[in-house]
């Protein structure tokens, strides 16, 4: 028996607004379905990206009447294809916005939400400094999406170096683990391709990272190399420096296979942590 799937991963360059974004995504859109894509997965700010300084400035707006999302709705709904929003910015209720993945059936729907729960608060040089938690209000729970194709477990950019976020999804029950990003060049550079074939490993699950590639309006830069890695944690495809799509069939039933090989989902031991103590005794 074969769970047969077939995925795309567009990778879009960042925008600045609603409406130069989804003119970005658009044509990658057509390209995957016409393909034969029957999941497409978008990175995250897919609905518009760009910097003030050090902080995230997205654009946002309700997600009840965001024109991203309205547009991707659309889409799903003409093409009768399930699509999974990275993220877009929403705007929250203290002020800042909520950096949020959505799913969309293939009629249009709405089927599940994804808050980003770690912020990337970091400094990378004197000069390249991140603060998204200035702008922008981290969520607190993991989400599993249950499609007709499996479950899919959500999380983005730097939750990729959170690994037990990833352990507890795939403990839950996620047969596909999803890092839609905006991974930054130089932190792409050097740990990209081995944080996602470490999580595809450690849980023996595919995990599909779709990135945006290329500069974002105010400063900074996107690294690309959307990823889709197998349960063994093999690279399967690998979407390079340039816009595009990135597609592949994958059988989710492969899960089961490399589970079956190494069960480290299901060999935890408690421990406790102690501290060493020179003075003590050892019998």
């Amino acid at each position: 028996m074969t769970r047969p799937i077939n995925i795309a991963c567009l990778q879009t360059r960042p925008m600045p607004d609603f409406a130069s974004a989804w003119e970005e995504a658009r044509p990658l859109a057509e390209k995957a379905v016409a393909d034969g894509a029957q999941v497409l997965f978008l990175p995250e700010y897919c609905g518009g990206l760009k910097t003030e300084g050090a902080a995230v400035a997205a654009p946002s707006a309700p997600e009840g009447d965001h024109p991203f999302l309205r547009e991707a709705q659309a889409f799903a709904r003409e093409a009768g294809v399930w699509m999974n929003l990275g993220s877009i910015a929403v705007d929250g209720p203290d002020g800042r916005i909520i950096n949020r993945g959505i799913m969309l059936d293939d009629t249009g729907r709405v089927t599940g939400r994804y808050d980003k729960i770690h912020m990337f608060d970091i400094q990378l040089s004197e000069t390249e400094v991140y603060r998204e938690s200035e702008r922008v209000a981290p969520g607190s729970r993991a989400v599993i999406h249950d499609t007709p194709f499996g479950r899919i477990g959500h999380t983005i950019c730097y939750d990729l170096r959170f690994p037990m976020l990833w352990r507890g999804l795939a403990q839950a029950g996620a047969e596909m683990l999803i890092c839609p990003a905006a991974f930054t060049k130089k932190t792409g550079e050097a740990h990209w391709h081995v944080l996602n074939r470490a999580r595809a490993i450690e849980t023996t699950r595919f995990v599909v990272s779709p990135c945006a590639i290329g500069p974002v309006p105010g400063g900074g830069e996107c690294f690309g190399h959307s990823l889709i890695v197998g349960p063994w944690g093999e690279v399967l495809a690998e979407g390079g420096t340039e816009p595009g799509v990135m597609q592949s069939e994958i059988d989710l039933d492969d899960v089961d296979k490399a589970a079956g090989r190494v069960p480290s989902l299901t060999s935890d031991r408690h421990f406790d942590m102690e501290t060493p103590d020179p003075e003590r005794n050892v019998a």
